[in-house]
């Protein structure tokens, strides 16, 4: 007897999508076909998201009861931003790495020296050791540069170097956990790595810089450790580059000029950029939504770049000058999480402010309306600074999981607040 099952309907598209299919001119069956492909993406990287804004709440009470610490040694405030920039880069390209070698079926479970996985993990322990001197060296140097006080260049080397190390060891292990149990379970890694990377990096690389200020208890103790930390850091970029296994030597050639650079705006976002706005925003509440907001920013744009780069490898997706269907579709998804994430932002940030004593509280539907509005512009930026830096470096020979998650985080941190100022001032809220 034949089979006269009736097939499943595939799920209704929005209206704004069909909208946007006709735009795009792209068949309103292929946007369908897309969002029933995409429905589990959908699920996995809301969640993760969540997580990641809970997270980035926790970090932001960790900054809070720490902050008479942290204004007590000069030039700490400017680590930060580079440390946890450096963290979320290097392990957010780990992750992307780990997603296409997953996708393409290079990713094994060993962990052993000569294994996919191993090399992966060697690139970014050398990394680590050396961006860990290099985040204090520039922190250092920008301070003095803009005029700041700050401890000697080697005390911050110090602190930089054992909270990198300490936060690294917590990392690699998210790392590898979430992309053994994304290839067990069928996850699609790009969707939950960059928010859950992002997130562990927020949680665990302040405290680690706390234990690494204990340093500075016992001055030639501080001073041994930042002179060995330059040392460390010269001699892992030198083996680094000079590594006999191809896949080790071009993942950090190209990984440190794009961190180099992605550390120094991070600073530079952190000092300067973020605290002339909370200067410029009249309400206390409205200062609440920078960590999250800036938070969200980045895990949205390592999202899409880890996807975009995994597609460039396999094939589905050419590096055209203008996006294409592929990353239309792409862009279409990273649209709804946001949409869904900002508006988390703003109810947490409302909520924050209810609770918080002294802050006077705004009304839940400004606050939804300023990260509605900061996070539409902030999508824009971050969907177009993530298809050319996929597309440029994939063009130009270079491994786009390389060079993705640092630029767009480090575009984000700079470009987040701006788009937060943005919103305020149209809706002239505050």
């Amino acid at each position: 007897m034949a089979d006269r099952r009736r097939p499943v309907p595939l799920p209704p598209v929005p209206r704004p999508l069909k909208v946007l299919g006709r735009l795009l001119g792209i068949p309103i069956v292929e946007v369908r076909s897309y969002w029933a492909q995409e429905s589990r993406s959908l699920r996995t990287g809301a969640s993760a998201l969540g997580i990641g804004l809970f997270a980035t709440v926790i970090a932001g009470v960790v900054l809070m009861s720490a902050e008479a610490r942290l204004e007590g040694i000069p030039g700490l405030l400017a680590l930060i931003p580079a440390a946890i920039g450096m963290r979320g880069s290097i392990f957010g390209s780990l992750g992307s790495r780990l997603s296409t070698g997953i996708m393409t079926g290079e990713f094994d479970r060993q962990l052993t020296r000569r294994s996919y996985l191993g090399r992966q993990v060697e690139a970014a322990t050398v990394l680590s050791f050396a961006t860990a001197t290099q985040a204090g060296v520039l922190a250092w140097a920008i301070s003095v540069a803009l005029g700041l006080r700050t401890v000697p260049v080697l005390d911050l080397v110090a602190i930089s170097l054992i909270g990198g190390l300490l936060s690294s060891v917590v990392l690699f292990f998210v790392v590898i956990g979430l992309a053994r149990k994304s290839e067990a379970n069928g996850w699609n890694m790009d969707d939950v790595g960059a928010p859950i990377i992002t997130a562990a990096g927020d949680l665990v690389t302040l405290p680690a810089l706390l234990v690494g200020t204990l340093v500075l208890a016992v001055e030639p103790l501080a001073l041994t450790i930042g002179a060995l930390g330059v040392v460390v850091g010269i001699v892992a970029v030198v083996l680094g580059v000079r590594r006999q296994d191809a896949t080790i030597r071009s993942i950090v050639r190209e990984s440190m000029i794009v961190l180099t650079i992605a550390v120094s705006i991070d600073v530079l976002a952190g000092i300067v950029v973020q605290a002339r706005a909370e200067e410029q925003f009249s309400a206390p509440a409205l200062l609440v939504l920078i960590p999250p907001f800036i938070a969200n920013c980045g895990s949205l744009g390592g999202m899409l770049s880890s996807r975009l780069a995994s597609k460039l490898h396999v094939g589905l997706l050419e590096p055209r000058l203008f996006p294409g269907k592929t990353a239309a579709l792409d862009f279409s998804l990273v649209a709804l999480l946001g949409f869904l994430a900002f508006g988390g932002v703003g109810a947490a940030g409302w909520l924050a402010a209810v609770l918080v004593p002294g802050v006077e509280p705004l009304p839940l539907l400004s606050m939804l309306g300023v990260a509605w509005l900061a996070g539409l512009f902030a999508t824009i930026v971050l969907a177009g600074a993530a298809y050319a830096a996929a597309t440029t470096s994939f063009r130009f020979g270079f491994d786009p999981d390389n060079h993705g998650i640092p630029v767009v985080t480090a575009t984000m941190d700079l470009a987040g607040v701006l788009c937060l100022v943005a919103a305020i001032t149209i809706l002239q809220v505050g």
